[in-house]
């Protein structure tokens, strides 16, 4: 493991030593991984372009982002930032390393859409993109080399997992009365909840050396926090958010994308001020910490998110006849 640290650092500031013109594009090139830009295209897609892609997408990411968070507190691995003071930590985070959720989401997320294209145009601009966000997380010195590799392993492992199992669950899914599948939904956000307090429960006496954490500090000071339980709770809530809200939405006639492009851009902004509403705002009013009350808090205010995306502003759309 020294041995991939070692280099890695090597790597990593050789990447660096190519320029500062590289800052901004490598920056861009990240957020094309984050949460927040997924809260934007993801509804995109599921309002504005193919309901079924973007309701696949959106359970693909919640299904790889589990994962990436689990594995990280799993294998414990530092950022080159912690490691070296040689290394500029220009995209801090508080959490692990190993494997890159950036790399791990955009092989998910951008792969899924590829398949769903099948052009080469498609392929292109996915593999473009991957590779891009992978090389921008190392030159902003937030992963090793190894940490993309096994980012860009295990999201390419979900995606094959998630299309293996989709249409038999769907399925078995589509059998179900109306309370089983809520009742199914709320179990499953419960399992991921569970997995990962089990988890983190086996981290929670980890020390992080003292080496690690005055190097962190040079670049951010936000405090290293790598077993943050409230990742899971997010990941819970949006879940049973998005399957219980298509469920309903489904139930009411379902959700069909249709109409003039102007319309549709309309219901895209309608719909993403009731996401900045829900998620940004609740964000503002409700405590954030360690315990009980807050990871309820949490749990709510995502599935009311992942909600508002699957049900609530398509039934608003149809309200307003936009649709």
């Amino acid at each position: 493991m020294q041995v991939l640290i070692d280099s890695g650092i090597a790597i990593v500031i050789a990447i660096q030593n190519l320029g500062a013109w590289l800052f901004m594009p490598m920056n861009f090139f990240s957020f094309l991984g984050t949460e927040d830009f997924f809260f934007l295209v993801l509804p995109l897609l599921y309002w504005c372009v193919d309901a079924a892609l973007g309701l696949r997408v959106g359970l693909l990411l919640v299904a790889t982002g589990a994962v990436n968070q689990i594995s990280k507190m799993l294998l414990a691995g530092p950022r080159p930032y912690w490691v070296s003071s040689q290394v500029h930590g220009w995209w801090p985070e508080t959490s692990f390393g190993a494997p890159s959720g950036h790399a791990q989401t955009a092989m998910s997320a951008w792969g899924a859409l590829a398949l769903y294209f099948k052009k080469a145009w498609a392929w292109a601009l996915a593999g473009a993109v991957i590779f891009l966000i992978g090389f921008s997380r190392l030159y902003l010195g937030a992963h090793f080399p190894h940490d993309v590799i096994l980012g860009w392993l295990f999201g390419a492992g979900v995606l094959f997992v998630f299309i293996k199992l989709e249409q038999p669950v769907l399925a078995w899914f589509a059998k179900k009365t109306f309370s089983q599948q809520i009742l199914f939904s709320f179990l499953v956000s419960l399992v991921l909840i569970l997995i990962g307090l089990l988890v983190a429960a086996v981290r929670q006496n980890y020390q992080l050396p003292e080496a690690w954490a005055a190097n962190a500090l040079r670049a951010s000071t936000e405090a290293l926090n790598p077993v943050d339980r409230n990742g899971v709770f997010t990941f819970g809530g949006t879940v049973f958010g998005l399957l219980a809200g298509a469920v309903w939405i489904q139930r009411h006639g379902g959700h069909q994308v249709s109409g003039p492009l102007e319309k549709r851009a309309l219901c895209y902004l309608i719909g993403v001020v009731g996401i900045l509403i829900l998620w940004m705002g609740l964000g503002q009013v409700f405590p954030r910490g360690d315990g009980f009350v807050f990871f309820a808090l949490r749990y709510l205010r995502y599935t009311l998110v992942g909600g508002w995306i699957a049900a609530g502003a398509p039934w608003t759309f149809k309200r307003l006849k936009l649709l």
